[in-house]
């Protein structure tokens, strides 16, 4: 399925019913979000999620989250953007790491932790009374749109809310997004987040 496509038509009918519906967007960091606010602000009122146990060291995610507010405070859109804190909570993704601690980055693992980020997404959005909800890890080309969106689209169905498709890297989002980082000055990590990734970094960093 072309997810770049379905986001289209669905942003066609908001145009044309003229409404500015709610989206809760999970955020894994300023530097993806920066694109994906830019141009979903146009159609939503949006609140940023920012809920990512899997990041390590807990500096690294102090680091992070303190980038996304500032980007927040400091982005022009059409419509303003609110902030949720999601708690960092750590053992979560450790236990649903067990088992999976060597796994090549890009399977089981990171399925597990798109699905830990995704359903407490999905769970807020509901409580908050949002009509949809989605997250910015489509942009990178290391990220699997299509089991994010399945992923997505199955913890909507459970809740009872509805998902946003989107395939961000698309159209030369995830391009965009660098020349925003660079306009904002934004800090870009060079590993994915999570305690994993970094040992993998160190390990490439050595070699």
């Amino acid at each position: 399925m072309n997810y770049q496509k379905e986001l289209e038509k669905l942003l066609d009918n908001i145009r044309k019913e003229d409404r500015v519906p709610s989206l809760l967007l999970h955020s894994c960091c300023a530097p993806c979000s920066s694109y994906v606010l830019e141009y979903l602000s146009q159609y939503f009122r949006i609140t940023v999620f920012y809920y990512n146990p899997n990041i390590f060291p807990e500096s690294e995610y102090t680091k992070r989250i303190l980038e996304q507010q500032t980007l927040i405070e400091s982005m022009k859109v059409k419509h303003p953007i609110s902030f949720i804190a999601g708690n960092y909570d750590r053992e979560k993704f450790m236990e649903i790491s067990r088992g999976l601690e060597q796994a090549k980055e890009g399977g089981e693992r990171c399925f597990r932790c798109y699905e830990l980020r995704l359903r407490q997404a999905g769970e807020i959005a509901k409580e908050c009374g949002m009509d949809y909800f989605t997250t910015t890890l489509s942009i990178s080309p290391m990220k699997n749109a299509q089991k994010l969106n399945e992923i997505g689209q199955k913890i909507a169905n459970e809740l009872a809310i509805a998902y946003l498709p989107s395939d961000f890297k698309k159209k030369n989002g995830y391009k965009r997004s660098i020349e925003l980082s660079k306009e904002y000055g934004l800090y870009r990590q060079d590993y994915c987040g999570c305690e994993f990734s970094y040992r993998d970094r160190m390990k490439e960093i050595k070699k």
